[in-house]
């Protein structure tokens, strides 16, 4: 498990002051418990939190700790602007303590509040003491960097501000008193207001509102997880001498398809790859160990990876993420003990991870950052639910599901919610139940705001103790309801009248906006229920189109939140409906608002002419190198192909076989078309031929199954009470694409190199089960989901299947994302779908874009935190978080390296020179936080390998052993010297006609200028001299 990070508050974000952690721990701002989480759900132990107001000075505290005395009453009274929302309060989030097993905090907090606080609570003396002091943020639209106070034992304030004064002990749990706890109260319809236009209602009967409980989940979750390294870490030698084929006695041998392609004409890129079912070699099992928890049948086939799992995995509490907003079913929880939808938005003053950086891994300020999860800043619900309310979801998609909340004995929903990504409303479709509206922030005042579209849709403003505005909207069915009744009960209640069908929908008023409340009218009372997608390649441009469903008042136009990603590819015909509205998002940035019933996104540069090949955007394909470097990827293909093939490809791991199969798939192409030994490539050929048809048959030593539940292709790893890590989640759909994105590669090499394979057996059938798998076309195929692990909305995969997380899907390895979808493109290259190659490119294009937003951080990114992209890569990234660490360690070559591997021609698409410049400056430079030298086994040359992108020679040189330092050793199980010489040398190592390569290499003190000299028949430097005659010899014998 990897080494992580926790801590306390400071200035808004909460501040690790120690690596290594294991914890969530949940900040309460009421006196109640502060909750340890190892992990395990069933363990939680208990500490407890109190506080006191003080003075009316300003909060200094992220957290927003206000105790309010608030009131009801339905006097009238003028209403504020509409057009613009009061942020000026300090934000609401979440601080995390140390990592004890058991803490009692105490903190004492000054707060400016409009209404009088009231609170007491007892506190008993600790053992030790840590203090943070900072200063209350305004709600704004910018983005501030992570702050990194420091925090300091027994520290005390004397420049004005409020010290905040955390007391920490080990076992000790104090008690505490408090006026109110929400409790959910409902009253008759008669007991409601009727309200006119303007009415502002605030309260007047006093109440304590406990504002928020967030909680930041500090520690990985690692069910379905294993800490086992992404490659076999055995070093293999040559086991047999190579019988090499004679091609003259071959008819038809080597490649008669091309692998070089300059234009593409596809109109529909999403068609179907196959309507069949399975080989039959692959059988079926109806016993998957998820159950399908809660989920209405339907015909299309269930998704496994997306946004919304969370609802049907587990207790079905863990949040959703659909950005901006997040939402989770409160089922009795949290500040307010709803049992409906609990709707969260949080800003970027109010992320945890200050101080979290480790030196020895992090180039950043911070080493990961969280939004607090569980603060209910609006819940929708009804007084009809209770304990004995369930859940369940219908209509999943890619984009989109519906989750219904049913009363006890309800036939139908009682409200039901139609999730889409990028919602710029949270809609709730009533069937006839009572509205109840809540906060855990606490409501001051709502405000009628009268129709804002004709007679059918009309609006209510809640302003919260936050400082920030809600916008509700009640679009009534029926042209009787008192619409015109919703009522605030207490600071944390409003009530409509009963019966009560259509739907309610709110919306957050961003900080600083003049026009947002405009914009959001402009499209209330419309709502998407789903999404699809289309689109078509011509030449070497794509674009893909993302339209609506549209229900409600549909003559609205709709309104929907654009990732940054997005708003760069934004066609012109789609670009005249952005507004000025804009939310952060947890992970990707700012949202902005576009209005239309659908999206034209283009991509204008796809890699066409990506092939097998080295590749670079510069240079595209090259297949010609020198002829040391031909001498020298000759031998070392001999000797690599003389290892035992089936031995590598046959080890009880589908992600180690197909790594394994692709490893040598690369190998066979690189010695046949780049060093032309047509001879060895095809003895190689036979070998893997008969690795793969073991695969093929379904005889290695775990087979996959086909999943008859889910609809997949896993392995049978985990049946028969085998854990949820083995083979790293597989059978719980962990990491698909990764897995079966090596073998679709190795089949279109050994297609490419023998077209008849393509058409012998189930070759073509099994491979295309494993892409319909991964990445299907179409949403009707009976056996398989649409696109299971590429996300169309965030531009990336999640790798993260039917295990239910607190922080949302994650992916770890963005370098395998790519791979992945390289492989769609080239098998349907050589199998002849043009559709499947042209989608395959798009899929590369869209990952280049927001890869380089959300993953790999150049230094002018301005999506992510200014304190953490100086780490340049994620790690982890999450929908909620971004933890600069792995599953499997941490170490930097781990870190960095798992967004390396493998080095393919797609490297260089995501990977650009300046980002790897950049990152080999930071991390493994002489300057760098572990240079290269200090690096041992795989990692050094998975590192030595991605150096080839700005520096070709010296990687060439590593390589080739002119210096002396190569070793076996630093081959990972899923690497070969044969590709990485080839790679580095047609980079600008040593190229075709280089008699003599010059090189000028910025390194520590200034420049250094070496002269590399090879001939004909040796290898170059140390190495040339010894090498020679072999090397001589074995091209005699191999070129046949």
């Amino acid at each position: 498990m990897a080494a992580n990070k926790c801590g306390t508050t400071a200035l808004g974000w909460a501040s690790p002051n120690n690596r290594i952690y294991r914890d969530v721990l949940v900040y309460e701002q009421q006196p109640s418990l502060v909750r340890h989480y190892d992990g395990d759900k069933s363990q939680w132990s208990s500490s407890s939190w109190s506080s006191e107001s003080a003075n009316s000075s300003t909060s200094t505290l992220g957290v927003a700790a206000q105790q309010t005395t608030s009131s009801i009453s339905t006097s009238t009274t003028p209403s504020p602007s509409p057009t613009t929302s009061s942020a000026a309060a300090p934000s609401t989030a979440a601080a995390v303590s140390s990592d004890l097993t058991s803490t009692s905090i105490s903190s004492e907090t000054s707060v400016t509040s409009s209404a009088s606080a009231s609170f007491s609570s007892q506190v008993s003396s600790s053992t030790s003491t840590i203090s943070t002091t900072s200063q209350s943020s305004a709600a704004a639209s910018s983005q501030p960097p992570i702050s990194t106070s420091p925090v300091s034992a027994s520290s005390s304030s004397s420049n004005g501000n409020t010290t905040n004064t955390e007391t920490v002990t080990s076992t000790e749990t104090l008690s505490s008193t408090t006026t109110l706890v929400n409790t959910i109260t409902s009253v008759p319809d008669v007991s409601l207001t009727s309200l006119t236009t303007s009415q502002v209602q605030s309260a007047t009967i006093s109440v304590t509102q406990a504002n928020t409980t967030g909680a930041v989940h500090t520690s990985l979750e690692t069910s379905g997880h294993t800490s086992a390294l992404p490659f076999p870490t055995p070093v293999f030698n040559a086991t047999s001498t190579l019988s090499l084929v004679q091609t003259s006695t071959l008819t038809g041998a080597g490649p008669t398809a091309t692998a070089n392609v300059t234009t593409i004409q596809a109109g529909n890129i999403f068609v179907a790859i196959q309507t069949d079912a399975p080989p039959s070699q692959v059988t079926s099992r109806g016993d998957h160990p998820v159950p399908t928890l809660g989920i209405q049948q339907q015909q299309e086939r269930l998704q496994t990876n997306k946004f919304y799992a969370n609802f049907f995995l587990g207790d079905q509490t863990a949040g959703t993420w659909t950005h901006p907003y997040s939402v989770a079913w409160s089922k009795g929880t949290g500040e307010t003990g709803s049992w409906g939808l609990a709707v969260s938005h949080i800003e970027r003053d109010q992320l945890a991870g200050s101080n979290s950086r480790d030196p020895s891994l992090d180039a950043g300020q911070v080493g990961f950052f969280a939004a607090p999860v569980g603060i209910q800043s609006m819940v929708l619900s009804a007084a009809e639910l209770d304990a004995n309310s369930t859940l369940t979801t219908d209509t999943l998609t890619s984009f989109s599901v519906n989750v219904n909340l049913m009363a006890r004995g309800a036939q139908n929903p009682t409200i039901t919610f139609p999730l889409v990504q990028g919602m710029a409303f949270i809609t709730g479709s009533y069937g006839g139940g009572t509205p109840m509206l809540q906060s855990g922030i606490g409501i001051t005042n709502l405000t009628y705001a009268g129709a804002v579209v004709g007679n059918t849709t009309y609006k209510y403003r809640a302003s919260l103790n936050d400082g920030f505005d809600w916008l509700i909207y009640v679009t009534p069915a029926n042209a009787f309801y008192n619409e015109n009744s919703f009522t605030l009960l207490t600071t944390g209640e409003i009530q409509g009248p009963s019966g009560f069908g259509g739907h309610i929908q709110l919306a957050k008023v961003p900080a600083n906006s003049t026009d947002a409340e405009n914009v959001y009218d402009a499209s209330a009372g419309a709502y998407p229920t789903t999404a699809s997608i289309s689109g078509s390649v011509s030449g070497t441009s794509g674009s893909y189109t993302i339209s609506w469903t549209k229900a409600g008042v549909t003559s609205q136009q709709l309104l929907m939140f654009a990732l940054p990603h997005h708003m760069e590819s934004l066609a012109y015909e789609s670009s005249g409906g952005i507004t000025d509205v804009q939310l952060i998002t947890t992970t990707k940035g700012m949202a902005t608002a576009i209005r239309g019933d659908s999206w034209t996104l283009d991509e204008p540069n796809l890699p066409i002419d990506m092939s097998f090949a080295p590749w670079s955007p510069e240079l595209g394909s090259v297949v010609s190198v020198s002829a040391a470097a031909e001498d020298a990827i000759n031998a070392a293909g001999y000797a690599e192909l003389s290892q035992n093939i089936s031995q590598q490809t046959n080890v009880g791991s589908l992600y180690y076989d197909g790594k394994a199969l692709a490893k040598f798939a690369t190998i066979i192409y690189t010695v046949n078309d780049i060093a032309n030994n047509k001879s060895l490539a095809l003895t190689g050929l036979a070998l893997l031929e008969t690795a793969f048809a073991l695969h093929v048959n379904n005889q290695m030593q775990i087979p996959i199954v086909y999943d008859t539940v889910w609809g997949g292709a896993v392995s049978a790893g985990s049946y028969n009470g085998g854990s949820s890590g083995v083979d790293f989640g597989n059978t719980y759909y962990n990491d698909h694409h990764f897995h079966y994105g090596y073998f679709v590669y190795a089949a279109a090499v050994i297609g490419y190199m023998r077209p008849a394979w393509l058409s012998e057996g189930s070759n073509a059938a099994w491979t295309n089960m494993l892409v319909r798998d991964y990445a299907n076309s179409v949403t009707d195929d009976e056996f398989f989901p649409f696109q299971r692990m590429f996300d169309w909305y965030h531009g990336h995969s999640w790798a993260h299947g039917l295990i239910e997380t607190a922080d949302g899907k994650d992916q770890e390895s963005s370098s395998e994302d790519t791979m992945a979808s390289y492989a769609v493109k080239m098998w349907g290259r050589i199998s002849g779908d043009v559709n499947m190659e042209a989608r395959g490119n798009l899929m590369l294009s869209v990952q280049q874009r927001s890869l380089g937003l959300y993953y790999l951080y150049l230094g002018n990114n301005t999506v992510e935190p200014a304190d953490f992209i100086g780490n340049k890569v994620a790690g982890i990234l999450f929908e909620n978080k971004i933890d600069h660490t792995t599953y499997f360690g941490a170490e930097p070559e781990y870190i960095q390296g798992i967004h390396m591997l493998p080095q393919m021609p797609c490297s260089t698409l995501t990977r650009s020179k300046e980002f790897v410049q950049q990152e080999w400056d930071a991390y493994f430079g002489p300057q760098g936080i572990k240079p290269v030298e200090q690096v041992s086994g795989g990692w050094r040359g998975i590192l030595m390998a991605n150096l080839a992108t700005i520096d070709p020679v010296n990687s060439y040189d590593f390589f080739s052993n002119s210096t002396g330092n190569f070793s076996v050793d630093y081959l990972d199980g899923g690497a070969s010297q044969t590709w990485y010489l080839a790679w580095s040398a047609a980079l600008g190592g040593s190229q075709a006609g280089s008699g003599k390569v010059r090189r000028e290499a910025a390194e520590g003190r200034g420049k250094r200028t070496v002269s590399l000299v090879g001939d004909e028949d040796g290898f170059i430097g140390e190495r040339s001299a010894r090498g020679s005659l072999r090397s001589s010899r074995l091209r005699q014998r191999t070129r046949r």
